[in-house]
C-alpha cells in the first residue's frame, strides 16, 4: 500500500491543463497524484506544464498503464471513491480516511458503464444545479480533495 495521506486518481486524462491544475492542487495538499493511461497528452506537454507552473517538481505523482496496474499499487478497495453525476451518494456524506483513493473519470467521458454497476456503493457526487452538466475536472478535485483533507488533516508542511 502507498504511503499518501490522499491518493488522486485521474483515470484516462484527457487536457494537459486540467492535469497540471491538478497536480498542482496534490502539491498544495501533499496528496499524490496517479494517472491511468491511455492519456490525451505527454507528460512533456508545454500546456500541462503552464497549468502545473514550477509546482510540478514537487508533485508525488506516477503513471500507471491501466486500471489494474492501479490496483495492484493501491489494493485498499474499500477506500476507493468515484465522483461522478451519475452519484447517488453526495462526497460531504463520507468520512474521509488516510490513504483514501480519489478517482474522477475523463473530462469527455467520464467512466466506462461498468464503472458505474460494478462500483455503484462507492460513486460519489457533488451537488450541482441542472443548468450545467457537470464541474471541471480540476475543480472537481479541488473541492472534494480539499474536503477530505479538511478531514483529515491538513499537512503542516
Amino acid at each position: 500500500m502507498e504511503n499518501s495521506d490522499l491518493n488522486i486518481v485521474l483515470f484516462q486524462p484527457e487536457i494537459p491543463h486540467n492535469t497540471g491544475a491538478v497536480g498542482r492542487t496534490c502539491v498544495g495538499l501533499g496528496a499524490k497524484l496517479w494517472l491511468v493511461r491511455p492519456m490525451g497528452f505527454q507528460i512533456t506537454d508545454r500546456n500541462l506544464k503552464r497549468a502545473g507552473l514550477d509546482y510540478w517538481q514537487h508533485l508525488d505523482w506516477e503513471i500507471v498503464e491501466n486500471w489494474d496496474a492501479l490496483r495492484e499499487k493501491l489494493p485498499q478497495w474499500d477506500r476507493y471513491f468515484f465522483f461522478t453525476k451519475k452519484a447517488t451518494h453526495y462526497y460531504h456524506e463520507i468520512a474521509f480516511q488516510r490513504g483514501d483513493v480519489l478517482v474522477y473519470g475523463s473530462e469527455t467521458s467520464g467512466f466506462p458503464d461498468f464503472f458505474h454497476e460494478e462500483y455503484a456503493d462507492h460513486c460519489l457526487r457533488i451537488p450541482i444545479r441542472s443548468k450545467i452538466r457537470s464541474l471541471n475536472l480540476s475543480v472537481s478535485v479541488g473541492i472534494s480533495a480539499f474536503e477530505a483533507m479538511r478531514q483529515i488533516g491538513f499537512p503542516e508542511e
